[in-house]
């Protein structure tokens, strides 16, 4: 019976789930869950995944919500996935957990919020909120220099030292695709000075070509869309009423 994936590509935690499955040869049917339409919320949706988000997958009888459980669970389930993703080798296995643990509690808090708060709140029908913003950037640059810092080793491209890529870089490195929405202005402000942690996107990126890019797709889609409405706002604003761009020092 052909796995089943509850998915929306806008998703980060969806988006890494799909790409694992593409590059690991996983046969899937991809069943959309439109976000923007609350079809999350729906009865028949709750009665799968009463957590009532995405990503979720059916394998046979089996359901599975959590993305982080999903990618360990299909590194282990199915055969032929290559020992890099999630070692067998007890030890690195629990770093990697511990990677994936301190990346919900706070990269993944930190990049969805600021995102949230200063572009796709209207998406769904709510205010943009700068204070809340204004907290997970906080939380958004903390995190990316712990990634700097501790994550990425002197040794090896990958996270832990690591020479090929694990379910952790994936997971993180699509948390962190989410910025490419932001005004680029603001993206280059937020991430531009972490060196390290933009080389090891390139490398993550790299590595996992071409399904990548493909999935990535609407994000790079919707990036268009926001740019234009940006674009549109700024556009209509009188310029004698416009305030002057204020530069602060970091």
């Amino acid at each position: 019976m052909t796995l089943k994936l509850y998915v929306d590509r806008m998703s980060q935690p969806s988006r890494a789930v799909i790409i694992f499955c593409k590059l690991n040869g996983i046969d899937f049917e991809e069943v959309r869950i439109d976000l923007s339409k609350r079809q999350q919320l729906t009865p028949e949706f709750k009665d799968f995944n009463p957590m009532k988000q995405v990503p979720a997958i059916m394998d046979g009888r089996f359901k599975l919500f959590e993305s982080h459980a999903i990618l360990r669970y299909l590194a282990c389930a199915f055969p032929r996935i290559a020992d890099h993703w999630y070692p067998a080798d007890l030890y690195k296995r629990a770093k990697i957990d511990s990677v994936l643990d301190w990346h919900h509690s706070n990269l993944r808090r930190g990049a969805a919020g600021y995102v949230f708060n200063t572009v796709l709140a209207p998406a769904f029908g709510l205010t943009l909120n700068p204070q809340a913003a204004a907290e997970a950037e906080k939380v958004l640059k903390a995190s990316l220099a712990k990634i700097e810092s501790v994550w990425l080793q002197k040794k090896g491209r990958f996270l832990l030292g690591s020479g090929q890529p694990s379910i952790a870089d994936l997971s993180l490195v699509c948390e962190i695709m989410q910025l490419e929405v932001l005004d680029e202005k603001d993206r280059e402000r937020i991430i531009g000075p972490y060196k390290r942690v933009l080389k090891w996107i390139d490398d993550t990126k790299n590595a996992m070509e071409p399904h990548f890019e493909e999935v990535h797709l609407i994000l790079f889609k919707a990036k268009e869309k926001f740019q234009k409405q940006r674009y549109a706002v700024g556009s209509s604003i009188p310029q004698s009423s416009r305030k002057p761009e204020l530069h602060s020092k970091m």
